[in-house]
């Protein structure tokens, strides 16, 4: 980052961060539900975003994804708490550990990763051109924007 960059401007705070990892992995239970035509209930977000969500949280933080930033680590969080989070929501469920329980897991491991990346790719596009406002690009002067 050049000197005199405002890093708060090009980065967004722990708590935002993790708030929209979860958010982002969160969204596969509407769209999920939106497409076995089962409408959107809160009864059906708690049975499948919330499980999720959390494990995905609980991972993160375990695995020390906002202290210490790197895709390795967030994609180790995505995988363990993406995948204890589907197995806590089979437990409760009484759904057991069968061919259904592992084919959703397969289908929330991608989807959940698509989000979760574009979340993340739209963070560091933003941050970048935040960054690059500030500088006037590379090579550019503070406040103008090159195009």
């Amino acid at each position: 980052m050049k000197a005199g960059v405002d890093a708060s401007r090009t980065r967004l705070r722990t708590w935002q961060l993790a708030l929209g990892d979860v958010v982002a992995v969160s969204l596969f239970a509407p769209i999920g539900l939106v497409s076995h035509d089962e409408g959107i209930t809160l009864e059906g977000l708690a049975r499948n975003a919330l499980p999720v969500g959390l494990g995905f949280l609980a991972s993160a933080l375990l695995l020390g994804v906002y202290r210490r930033p790197g895709l390795a680590r967030l994609a180790a969080a995505w995988a363990l708490g993406i995948t204890a989070g589907v197995l806590v929501r089979a437990a409760i469920l009484g759904h057991g550990y069968g061919t259904t329980t592992f084919t959703f897991l397969t289908v929330t491991l991608i989807v959940t990763g698509l989000l979760l990346a574009a979340w993340r790719t739209v963070v560091a596009l933003t941050a970048r051109r935040r960054q690059d406002e500030d500088t006037g690009g590379p090579g550019g002067v503070p406040g103008e924007t090159s195009r």
